[in-house]
């Protein structure tokens, strides 16, 4: 019979972090450009389990046809202060906002490649979103 702990599958950095946020956004027409930027240190948590410190960078640039089909160029860039190493996904995104029946959604397709990723880290990747939409 197999152990339970040696079932247990750990997800997340088993820790509690918390840090400031920040985000500054323009849109001019049909340009959106602006950054997200936070920083995430953990205070409490599984003593087993490493500390987190680590920064969030995402800078984007976005631009909006008529057609409400939107080309997003971003990256989701991580440091990690205490393994001091940098993952950089650069993502490319197509999405579009429809109607289907009564409902509006969007859906988004995009490719990620990873300019910078720990060793073992990921090369590509392909990101599929659809979003139910509520304006008022």
């Amino acid at each position: 019979m197999a152990n339970r702990d040696s079932l247990q599958v750990d997800l997340g950095s088993g820790k509690w972090g918390a840090g400031p946020s920040f985000v500054a956004l323009r849109q001019t027409g049909p340009w959106t450009y602006g950054i997200l930027a936070n920083q995430i240190w953990s205070y409490a948590g599984q003593s087993d389990r490493d500390d987190v410190n680590s920064t969030f960078l995402q800078p984007l640039l976005s631009y909006t046809f008529p057609s409400a089909t939107t080309l997003t160029l971003n990256t989701e860039s991580t440091y990690n202060w205490d393994a001091g190493e940098w993952s950089v996904p650069i993502n490319l995104i197509a999405s579009q906002v429809l109607r289907l029946g009564g409902q509006t959604v969007s859906v988004q397709l995009g490719g990620r490649y990873w300019a910078t990723t720990p060793d073992g880290g990921p090369e590509w990747g392909l990101r599929l979103n659809f979003t139910l939409l509520f304006p008022k």
